[in-house]
């Protein structure tokens, strides 16, 4: 068992990385919480493969266990889904004292961490990510939100769990689409942070022997993530690096109404997008963005940009998160391994901008 301490003060967590963990997930979950009721939120799919197992682990530990579901997919992470739970939760008898897991990907924990945060004021909760992406990256820093038709995770919190609980065995059950969706935050880490992690997943690592190294793939990118959140935990300066790549990323998957492009594939041209900017601006070496396409090409992830005008993209990102006033902030690489936030004006950008 690996444990790490999310070091942010009065909200402060440990994360847990173990193989096999959800079998012992009663104890873990009795040594935080000395309630009665929890409610699990998870989506259709994950429920299907974990929920039983999950809801058996906590009865065993004499909780009265609720599992709640939506339709899994991006289309859900929405204001509608949000309020249904609550809904539902609130029938169950939730109050400030009991405990909410979130049991799935990406938009389960982003959906039940934002319910969480907002029902009562605040009920505490618990992350089980199921997810490589998720895993890595989206469990772990408290940023919950809900998307709008005007962009992605428009509307959010900053709300942190109580425990992150991470078993790396979940992940012999993702398609080889969602693993490759969640290859393309490991390869964000290593293109801002870490050019050791990068070049191991340029030589070494591919989906076929992923399995015998996913827990250090796992320990690593939550280990990065860890030090840049708590050293800007509210996300108003470094840890806007973490978003290398979403920015375009974010724009294509809007202009597609988050139905034709995964988020990891969306990310993975966005990271390309972003790398070829910093070389045209002489920020970024020539070779990088060749480099960062051929290591996202060896996990099956498309580095093609898709069939957009450049008017419709930047417009989609006008709404993005990190924009400051006019201008918009994109994170561009230094080199391999390190990231530099830079701010360019719409015109800019306009001229700048190869796609």
């Amino acid at each position: 068992m690996n444990t790490m301490r999310i070091d942010l003060g009065h909200a402060s967590y440990d994360l847990v990385i173990e193989r096999g963990c959800l079998r012992t997930l009663g104890e873990m979950i009795s040594g935080i919480y000395a309630g009665d009721k929890i409610c699990i939120v998870s989506d259709t799919q994950v429920a299907v493969k974990y929920g039983e197992q999950v809801v058996t682990a906590l009865e065993n530990k004499r909780y009265h266990v609720k599992l709640l579901t939506f339709k899994a997919g991006e289309e859900s992470k929405t204001a509608e889904t949000l309020l249904g739970l609550c809904g539902q939760m609130i029938d169950f008898g939730l109050n400030r004292g009991h405990l909410i897991i979130a049991l799935g990907g990406g938009v389960v924990g982003d959906v039940t961490g934002f319910a969480a945060s907002i029902l009562l004021r605040g009920i505490p909760y618990v992350q089980i990510p199921t997810t490589l992406l998720a895993q890595v990256d989206s469990s772990i820093g408290g940023k919950v939100a809900v998307d709008m038709p005007q962009g992605k995770n428009l509307i959010g919190s900053f709300y942190h769990p109580k425990l992150v609980v991470i078993d790396p065995d979940v992940l012999a059950t993702l398609s080889p689409a969602f693993l490759s969706d969640g290859m393309a935050e490991v390869i964000k880490y290593g293109a801002i942070l870490d050019e050791t992690l990068f070049e191991w997943l340029m030589h070494e690592v591919d989906l076929d022997n992923f399995s015998q190294h996913a827990e250090k793939i796992i320990e690593r990118c939550c280990a990065l993530k860890k030090n840049i959140v708590e050293q800007d935990e509210m996300d108003t300066g470094l840890r806007m690096i973490l978003n290398f790549g979403h920015t375009v990323g974010h724009a294509i998957e809007k202009c597609y109404n988050y139905t034709t492009y995964s988020h990891g594939q969306a990310v993975a041209i966005g990271m390309v997008v972003a790398a070829r900017l910093g070389e045209v601006m002489g920020i970024t070496p020539k070779g990088c963005a060749d480099k960062i396409s051929k290591v996202c090409e060896r996990f099956n992830l498309s580095t093609v940009f898709p069939d957009l005008a450049k008017a419709d993209i930047l417009n989609a990102m006008g709404g993005d998160k990190k924009n400051i006033g006019k201008m918009f902030n994109f994170i561009l690489l230094k080199d391999i391994g390190q990231a530099v936030i830079t701010p360019f004006t719409m015109a800019e950008l306009e001229e700048k901008l190869a796609l």
